[in-house]
């Protein structure tokens, strides 16, 4: 099993979204989130002067799948969420060793990584 965080521009959310679903892939946690990359914020021109925001608004993308599904949903966000320009994001993937549903504290047999 993979966890895959991406983290998007907030206009882009319903695009990705709507592309997973087709796909099949439903579960997801979403956030709102701040942040900067290399391009350290932006200027801004206010009526006073120039102004810089240093952390921008960003959504936080989380979905736990199996390790065949995973390079589809990469790829499924990266064409998604992308607009060529400076700011599109990042994707990480993750292991994930086991999942334990709260509510009855098992181990959930279709999300423990088969070894």
């Amino acid at each position: 099993m993979k966890k895959i965080e991406a983290i998007i521009r907030p206009e882009k959310l319903e695009d990705v979204k709507t592309a997973l679903e087709a796909r099949g892939i439903l579960t997801m946690t979403v956030t709102q989130v701040s942040g900067r990359g290399r391009q350290k914020g932006i200027a801004l021109q206010w009526r006073a002067g120039e102004y810089r925001v240093e952390f921008l608004p960003k959504i936080k993308l989380e979905i736990v799948c199996s390790d065949d599904e995973c390079k589809t949903a990469v790829d499924i966000i990266s064409k998604s969420a992308r607009t060529g320009k400076v700011g599109d994001g990042m994707i990480f993937v993750l292991p994930v060793d086991s999942a334990v549903r709260v509510r009855t504290s098992d181990i959930s047999e279709t999300l423990v990584k088969t070894k």
